[in-house]
């Protein structure tokens, strides 16, 4: 039965089932409280949703705030933007003209760069016949280059046999020493052995002595063969001092027959340099022959070899006490064929072989005659150790670091 709060209430029906005035009123009442209850909370769930639909169009309200703060921002920036644009369309326009006055100027350019690239053609095609003509000549001069390199080795190569020659007396001499001595002990050994006294530690003494004479003689044939064939290209650590103690061993007899004294100052540590062992002997094998032929008439002959190291370079020199080199001639000493020895007793080509051996090492040789002592004023002394007395040779070598 619908009931509506506030209307008037009808009679109860005739039957008597029907509830009491007051009964129905009370159900009534009760009814309209539970639809008061639902409409109470329908309203607040409509307030609620009120209130955060007022909420998010607070925070919308908030951002559309900000939104128009930045394109009030964006608004200035693009105005200040079309002001440059402004400017810029102003340069642009006057680059606009200065690129078509540029593009004229360029066609010219283009023009007489067609001109130009005419003319190039036909110069490439002349440089053409010019670089194959230059590489022709290229190839005469490596050939002739070659050649020259060749000539040169043959002519060092000659410089060693002549030398070797020139040693072939005082090398025979050494030699026979040897000999002798292995004849003097073999005889010595047949000798006990006829006389029956075979005494085998005699014997053994007598053998080890002739043993070691002829070890001595082929060292010095091995010497000698080493030294005569052609020096290789190869460059490996040479003890220089060894070299010099090599060279003066081939020349030691005739040193000694001409009584030239020798005189070493070598450092007490090794001196290493990288070259070519065969090719530095031959340096002071010619630099020990120049200085005993320049001592033939001197009174006291002495040879004096130094060796000091400083920094990266060994510092050589050989010195005698010959006259020396005649003024003038210092700077020619070294050229090929030069000599100041008589017609027929030099070739003129020791020190020029000297001198291209030490440039390919990478090192340098000079000579300057020995200074002549002065007086406490700074004079000469005549006569005497004061003047000059012998060359000096000065050999520079880097070391093997």
């Amino acid at each position: 039965m619908d009931i509506t709060v506030g209307a008037p209430l009808r009679p109860p029906l005739p039957n008597g089932n029907a509830p009491l005035p007051e009964e129905m009123e009370l159900e009534q009442l009760r009814h309209e409280y539970m639809q008061l209850i639902e409409q109470k909370k329908a309203l607040e769930m409509r307030v609620h949703k009120s209130e955060e639909r007022r909420r998010a169009l607070m925070h919308i309200l908030s951002d559309l705030n900000n939104v128009n703060r930045k394109l009030n921002n964006q608004r200035k920036a693009m105005i200040h933007i079309l002001a440059d644009y402004e400017q810029d369309r102003s340069r642009l326009a006057g680059q606009t003209e200065r690129l078509d006055n540029s593009r004229r100027a360029l066609m010219h350019i283009l023009q007489d760069s067609h001109r130009s690239n005419l003319r190039l053609e036909s110069s490439r095609k002349a440089m053409i016949h010019i670089m194959s003509d230059l590489k022709e000549t290229t190839e005469a001069v490596q050939r002739r280059e070659q050649e020259l390199r060749e000539k040169q080795e043959q002519l060092v190569q000659a410089g060693k046999l002549a030398t070797l020659g020139e040693l072939t007396t005082g090398v025979a001499h050494e030699l026979n020493n040897p000999l002798n001595n292995i004849g003097l002990f073999i005889g010595n050994v047949i000798d006990l052995i006829e006389l029956g006294k075979a005494d085998p530690q005699a014997i053994l003494h007598e053998l080890h002595s002739a043993m070691h004479q002829v070890r001595k003689a082929t060292e010095i044939i091995s010497h000698l063969r080493t030294f005569g064939r052609a020096a290789s290209v190869s460059r490996e650590p040479v003890i220089i001092t060894q070299v010099i103690q090599n060279a003066l061993s081939l020349m030691q007899e005739q040193l000694r027959l001409r009584q030239i004294k020798v005189e070493l100052h070598f450092p007490a540590e090794e001196v290493i340099v990288k070259g070519n062992a065969i090719q530095l002997e031959q340096v002071f094998i010619n630099l020990l022959t120049n200085a005993r032929d320049a001592m033939i008439t001197a009174a006291d002959k002495v040879i004096t070899i130094t060796c000091m190291i400083k920094a990266d370079m060994v510092h050589i020199t050989v010195s005698d006490t010959g006259p020396g080199i005649p003024d003038g001639l210092e700077q020619r000493i070294f050229d090929p064929f030069f000599t100041t020895k008589e017609v027929g007793t030099g070739t003129g080509l020791g020190l020029s072989i000297t001198y291209g051996i030490i440039k390919e090492h990478q090192g340098t040789i000079a000579v300057e005659n020995h200074p002549a002592a002065t007086d406490g004023q700074g004079e000469p002394v005549v006569g005497g150790l004061g003047e000059p007395k012998g060359a000096v040779f000065l050999i520079e070598l880097p070391l093997n670091r």
